[in-house]
């Protein structure tokens, strides 16, 4: 399919514009995700944003853009180094069976691997590098307590990412920030490396030439993403709490290091809330993915409820909507064994008006700003539309192979549409006839084994031999 002539739109949270996309480079959109904090199980609040980081990724190469994607692995912070000391065990060790858990999540949720997992500890050099040289430049000092901090006051431009106005914060752009994570109304000078505090880091630190400890968190995005990426970059995606401080201490890190323009496209997707309120384990309302698949929802019908409202804005999560969700995709799936048992052969041509109308529908509504809901309502106006067709037997058995190639193409970026139809379970009575039918064949009991075989048949399964034995089938009309 042929979507080069129509633009790929994204709001730019700096700009607060919706601008095209055109890779930098000319060929591949560079893209930088920030991914988790591997000290617990990633939640559904956090798959919300890496479930649009997805649909984002599968939009640009639908759009026939090549990309190339980072998403951190955060296994240096406050959470991890605490939960390591804690256990008494490595950093590494702590964070090993998070890491592992995260990228089963990834799979489960049908997500795409990106082309770059790196892991911060791996960047501490770099971030090294980048502190030495904002030291020369001026933009950041040491602190009385040994720890290196950046100056905001030196970076004219902070606060133009979040909106905020420097000049109106003054009082706290006075203070210093040492934590990883502070209030998101402080300004305030933040920490690029914190000197070792054994109280605080146990044995946990490496060798700097502003003495031993360890990186901030802000530093560590700003390493990775110029290391793999460079110091421009097409892309910058994460969730909306992220903005500030976080995303706008990354833009003073990079740009003052590179004197470059760090990010063209800021994008940011709003929270996740459970029945309207923020999730929380006090509230008995926080869901990691694994509490949902063991209540017996699927990795399908999770990411479906997690994609299907924009990304800029709030999703509310409920069960019933996670139902709701569920009947989508098994309205999805009659539609697609529908297809599969069309065998009319006359070609009426009004399925063909159907796709088109799909096609350009859904291609609009995903290069606006990826219109998710407009994009689902055009498939599902579009099944609608086939199955009245399929009603009055205009659909021919090569539409329904067009219908399906459709299907196929849209479903690139959605990933959630069941192209292959799922089996059914085989009735446990039908199980249970077949092995009395077996029976009575062994004991030469033909009439009673026909009668099994033709209760089998007239429920719409065929018996098939195999080396292993007699198995049932479903019947699929030729």
């Amino acid at each position: 399919m042929n979507t080069k002539k129509i633009d790929l739109l994204l709001y730019n949270t700096e700009s607060r514009a919706l601008e095209p996309v055109s890779p930098l480079n000319g060929h591949t959109v560079l893209m930088y995700t920030c991914g988790p904090t591997v000290y617990n199980f990633a939640h559904i609040g956090n798959f919300r944003t890496y479930v649009f980081e997805d649909v984002l990724r599968r939009t640009i190469k639908f759009f026939g853009m090549e990309i190339e994607q980072v998403m951190n692995l955060t296994d240096l912070d406050d959470k991890t180094l605490r939960g390591a000391l804690d256990n008494n065990i490595s950093l590494a060790e702590f964070t090993a069976p998070f890491t592992k858990a995260f990228f089963e999540d990834l799979d489960t949720l049908g997500i795409e691997r990106a082309e770059h997992y790196p892991k911060a500890t791996d960047y501490i050099p770099d971030m090294i590098h980048i502190i030495e040289t904002l030291l020369e430049k001026g933009v950041a000092y040491k602190g009385s307590e040994g720890s290196i901090y950046f100056s905001i006051k030196k970076f004219p431009s902070y606060g133009r990412l979040s909106h905020l106005h420097l000049d109106e914060l003054l009082a706290g752009a006075s203070d210093r920030i040492a934590a990883d994570d502070y209030d998101k109304d402080q300004a305030s000078d933040f920490v690029l490396w914190k000197a070792h505090d054994a109280t605080r880091d146990g044995d946990i630190f490496w060798e700097s030439p502003f003495g031993i400890g360890r990186p901030g968190w802000h530093i560590e995005c700003s390493a990775m993403a110029m290391e793999l990426l460079g110091e421009s970059i097409d892309i910058h995606v994460g969730g909306v709490d992220n903005m500030f401080p976080h995303h706008e201490n990354e833009i003073a890190q990079c740009e003052a290091y590179s004197e470059k323009h760090f990010v063209k496209h800021w994008l940011h997707s709003e929270h996740l809330l459970v029945d309207h309120k923020k999730m929380s384990k006090r509230l008995n309302n926080f869901y990691t993915l694994r509490d949902l698949l063991n209540k017996g929802y699927s990795g399908a019908e999770v990411r479906y409820i997690l994609m299907q409202t924009h990304y800029r804005v709030q999703l509310n999560f409920t069960f019933e909507g996670l139902d709701a969700a569920r009947n989508s995709l098994d309205r999805l799936d009659a539609f697609v064994k529908r297809l599969h048992t069309i065998n009319e052969l006359e070609s009426h041509g009004f399925v063909t008006l159907v796709l088109n109308k799909l096609l350009t529908s859904f291609t609009e509504a995903m290069a606006d700003d990826l219109n998710i809901s407009v994009a689902l309502a055009a498939l599902f106006e579009a099944v609608r539309e086939i199955n009245i067709l399929c009603d009055a037997s205009k659909v021919s058995k090569e539409e329904a192979q067009s219908v399906l190639k459709t299907l196929a193409s849209i479903d690139t970026v959605l990933h959630v549409i069941p192209l292959a139809p799922k089996e059914e379970p085989i009735p446990q009575d039908l199980v249970e006839a077949l092995e009395k039918r077996q029976n009575a064949r062994e004991q030469k009991n033909w009439k009673e084994s026909d009668h099994y075989r033709d209760l089998i048949l007239s429920r719409g399964y065929i018996i098939e031999d195999t080396p292993l034995g007699a198995r049932l089938k479903k019947q699929r009309n030729s």
